[in-house]
């Protein structure tokens, strides 16, 4: 993970401390009253508290220990949905660490503005591929590409990163089957498709596959299940990747990105109203009796606020792609969000799920 921002050092020092003055006081005269009843010594259980609580401050508010590089000459990554947000900066700030990029976009055949403007670094170490992750054609086709463009093909791939994803929004019962299925397709098939059609030229380099799922990949949320349901799938497929892979000496990562909605433009007001529009007119006439219009544009008013929220900056995600490719011992996961969303994550992951719909829901 790249080093955190002061700001989010401050708040999550400060929710520590908080947490710490709450459990300080309140757990251990529990804890004490228990090992009275018990007939057993009071003062380890302050001391153990103590302890532990301290090393989590310390887990959470410091930056992560160097684990060494590897060397970046003449390795090479795949990228896939590089027309626009993550995936075309992630293709111009590897280029500039060093890396050959294989930068898969979806447009590339019909003249898209990001392809033109990685073909326009006229580098050897710059190439940009027709990609789209629901065609196995063109996956074949984009695979055969690389074989044929790699400077050692017996080197293989050093990594993927499997950033083609999109996103909607929309209740359950608003929520068309193929909404479901398209989402599912993009985000999780694609990462699957192009994952195996990858995995011989990562485990003969022993590299890394690096899968871009969510902070909705581990936690719900109202108006999300479409996009939730297909990021939980590339966690799961992730770990069961990591699980397998291991004996070959390839390391997966997932990426856990928070809302960084103004920063990759994946949402905006006038997606928002196209989106609402066809909710409503698709919907079954019984749901829009049962539900309501003033129901639905209430929340509809709530997407439309998230528009101008979130992120500016996406340096922190393109940061954690990179230490996930480029580190000896990179983490299985990363986690580049807001304070305040990484304290959700962890409370609604951790506590119990009445406590978390409390206070959330």
């Amino acid at each position: 993970m790249a080093p955190q921002s002061a700001f989010r050092v401050a708040l999550l020092v400060s929710f520590s401390v908080l947490l710490t003055v709450v459990l300080g006081f309140g757990l251990p005269a529990l804890l004490n009253a228990i090992m009275r009843l018990l007939g057993l010594p009071e003062t380890s259980v302050t001391e153990c508290i103590v302890v532990i609580y301290a090393t989590f401050v310390l887990y959470v508010a410091t930056p992560r220990i160097p684990r060494g590089s590897v060397e970046v000459q003449g390795k090479a990554v795949l990228i896939t949905g590089c027309d626009t947000g993550f995936g075309l900066s992630l293709a111009k700030h590897l280029h500039t660490l060093g890396y050959t990029v294989f930068a898969g976009c979806l447009l590339k055949d019909k003249d898209g503005e990001g392809a033109k403007e990685l073909e326009e670094f006229h580098s050897e170490r710059m190439k940009v591929v027709q990609l789209d992750v629901c065609s196995d054609d063109q996956v074949k086709k984009a695979v055969e590409y690389i074989k044929g463009n790699l400077e050692d093909s017996q080197r293989g791939l050093w990594a993927v990163v499997n950033n083609a994803g999109v996103s909607t929004f929309g209740e359950v019962e608003f929520t068309s089957m193929d909404t479901y299925r398209q989402l599912s397709e993009v985000n999780l098939w694609g990462t699957i498709r192009v994952t195996k059609a990858v995995l011989p030229l990562i485990r003969k380099a022993k590299g890394r596959v690096v899968n871009i799922a969510s902070m909705y990949g581990r936690m719900g949320n109202r108006l999300r299940s479409p996009y939730c349901v297909s990021k939980y799938g590339v966690e799961a497929f992730s770990d069961c990747l990591r699980y397998e892979m291991k004996t070959w000496g390839v390391k997966v990562s997932v990426i856990e990105p928070g809302n960084y909605i103004v920063a990759t433009g994946i949402l905006t007001r006038d997606i928002v109203a196209t989106t609402a529009n066809k909710l409503w007119n698709e919907a079954p006439a019984e749901v829009k009796d049962d539900y309501g219009k003033s129901h639905f544009e209430q929340y509809m008013a709530l997407m439309r606020s998230y528009c101008n929220s979130g992120e500016k900056d996406m340096t922190p995600v393109l940061d954690d792609i990179a230490d996930a490719i480029g580190s000896k011992r990179p983490y299985t996961r990363y986690s580049p969000m807001e304070p305040h969303w990484w304290i959700r994550m962890q409370v609604m992951t951790h506590l119990p799920g009445a406590l978390s719909d409390l206070l959330y829901f």
